[in-house]
């Protein structure tokens, strides 16, 4: 009897002694994995810091960085590049704002907002995008002033609403009879025009040629209406810094080099790229305009940054 309890006794210490060994290297197990995890974390942190983070869109505008990064002209970078892309205009500039991006492709007049509301801003290049306001072809408009009563997809504060007013003005149209509808994401407003809920919108390329593709009816093209708003701009204070200000440097560079291949191969040379970029399909690849040209890292057109500082001490 007394040999059968200590038999059982033993089996009992062996089995605590062997609970506990297991216990214990699952705690160093956990207490390693969370402390590499805090390491790894800290790691991308740095580099995400290190980094010069670019707010990018899916349009035409933003192909020069695409084609330097498909290209390897990013890596003489210190530190690198970091691509972030948005769909939605207002979220690469609440980027900027925010200090979660040092650079991003915008317009004039959201840049110009933004100066106001207290961010000094470095204009590094004047993309050369562009805008058309694209009607329904269910709504059966094909002037503006038959934008009476109807709805107008755009961004408030942005050079789609300076547009609009510009084109409410012309055709002596009354602007409370012409309906503005924030629409941000440049996505939604494709996938409206497609389910017929929207009379009209203002679209960049590609999607201003997917749409024309689906038989809908340019009635407003901004390069006939006087403005180049196009703009890739930077927080100035993050530039000042001299390791930003070597990463703009040869950013600037980069960028450079990839208008030129660009407008030596053509746009439909990256048919792939701009796939892949913009989400769209070869069709609307083949149907782009040719003539599409990228010009070098320049500032914007004093005639024009006088035409929005007007528009907006009228709003």
């Amino acid at each position: 009897m007394l040999y059968l309890c200590g038999m059982i006794m033993r089996s009992h210490l062996v089995f605590l002694a062997v609970t506990l060994l297991l216990l214990t290297a699952c705690g160093r197990s956990y207490e390693d994995t969370k402390r590499e995890r805090r390491e790894a974390e800290r790691q991308s942190y740095q580099q995400d810091s290190a980094a010069l983070k670019i707010a990018v869109m899916p349009t035409l505008d933003c192909l020069p960085l695409f084609v330097a990064r498909h290209y390897n002209l990013l890596d003489t970078l210190h530190g690198g590049v970091r691509l972030k892309t948005f769909t939605a205009q207002m979220d690469c500039d609440t980027a900027l704002t925010r200090g979660r991006v040092e650079g991003a492709f915008s317009d004039l007049v959201r840049a110009k907002k933004m100066e106001r509301d207290g961010l000094k801003l470095r204009y590094v290049a004047l993309t050369g995008a562009y805008w058309q306001l694209i009607a329904n072809r269910n709504a059966r408009i094909h002037q503006l002033r038959q934008l009476d009563d109807k709805m107008v997809a755009m961004t408030r504060y942005s050079v789609t609403d300076m547009l609009t007013d510009k084109a409410v003005d012309s055709s002596h149209l009354q602007k409370e009879r012409v309906f503005c509808v924030q629409i941000n994401d440049v996505n939604v407003r494709m996938q409206m025009l497609r389910n017929n809920e929207m009379d009209a919108m203002w679209l960049t390329e590609p999607q201003a040629t997917a749409a024309r593709n689906m038989k809908h009816t340019v009635i407003a093209d901004s390069r006939q209406m006087g403005l180049q708003g196009g703009v890739l701009v930077f927080n100035e204070k993050e530039m000042r810094l001299q390791t930003r200000a070597t990463q703009l440097q040869l950013l600037t560079k980069a960028y450079n080099q990839a208008c030129d291949s660009i407008n030596k191969h053509g746009i439909r040379h990256y048919g792939q790229l701009i796939m892949n970029f913009c989400n769209i399909d070869k069709a609307t690849v083949d149907s782009l305009p040719s003539r599409i040209a990228y010009s070098h890292a320049s500032g914007p057109l004093q005639k024009d940054v006088a035409a929005v500082e007007r528009w907006l001490e009228g709003k």
